[in-house]
């Protein structure tokens, strides 16, 4: 192929059989010499292709040079209608609360199939904390630290990290325990309680390069990127009452928005 892209040829080729069940997942593939035949080219192409599909997750390795097929991680699909039917939850008995949540409703889960985990530390802010919160350099915020994964896998959907200011949570001591966690409703339903109303959310994304940690804790392969999601959460008083940064791996992440557009 012309401008030495035979090996992306090549996996497009394995990517579609494998989408299409063959191999099956967890079973081999052929080995790199009945690959280059079967598809009419050389190892160094075939090679290349593989990484490929590593990276991208769909094939991984096995004792004894043996590549196989990888079970189809579960995606994420974030939606910006997620909010409204957080807040409008924040207002629902605890039975209905408690039976699913924003990672089920994103994933296609439920609740049992999930493994949740949060770390409660109090921070001072620094200066881009700060900035974000609209609060002074130094002032006590309440962080917390979430990781959810699906139990059939080892890898979360996304690790979040989000901020309170201490003053605004404290007066509920239960909003300052990581055990109540999973909080029944979310971060809304907890703002509830301290008489805190969410009157809009703004989100921000960008994608870049995972650290070393992000790439390990996730999962990811090389050369997948992440998404960052910064999201500011503004009360009906216009205090931003919570900032969150959210790190989804950008090979089973999928952001969705809709936009309500008034009629004529």
């Amino acid at each position: 192929m012309v401008g030495g892209r035979e090996y992306e040829r090549v996996a497009g080729e394995l990517r579609r059989r494998i989408r299409a069940g063959d191999p099956a997942p967890g079973g081999p593939m052929p080995s790199e010499a009945e690959l280059a035949e079967l598809h009419g080219t050389d190892p160094a192409a075939v090679r290349g292709a593989l990484v490929l599909l590593r990276a991208e997750g769909l094939v991984g390795d096995k004792g004894d040079s043996v590549t196989v097929v990888l079970a189809p991680r579960r995606t994420v699909r974030r939606s910006s209608e997620r909010h409204q039917w957080e807040k409008d939850r924040a207002h629902a008995g605890l039975r209905e609360r408690s039976a699913t949540g924003a990672t089920e409703n994103d994933t296609g889960s439920v609740v049992d199939d999930l493994v949740f985990s949060a770390r409660y530390t109090r921070v001072g802010a620094d200066p881009g904390l700060a900035e974000a919160l609209g609060v002074p350099q130094g002032t006590a915020l309440l962080e917390r630290v979430y990781r959810t994964r699906h139990r059939d896998e080892d890898a979360p959907f996304s690790v979040a990290s989000s901020y309170l200011a201490l003053d605004l949570v404290e007066s509920n001591p239960d909003l300052l325990d990581e055990t109540r966690e999973p909080w029944p409703g979310g971060t809304q339903s907890q703002l509830r309680t301290v008489g805190v109303e969410v009157d809009r959310v703004e989100e921000r994304i960008t994608a870049r390069p995972p650290t070393p940690d992000e790439a390990d804790g996730l999962g990811l392969g090389a050369g997948t990127a992440v998404m960052v999601l910064r999201k500011t959460s503004i009360d009906t008083r216009g205090r931003v009452v919570d900032w969150s940064e959210v790190i989804l791996p950008g090979d089973r992440s999928e952001a969705v928005f809709t936009t309500r557009l008034e009629r004529w």
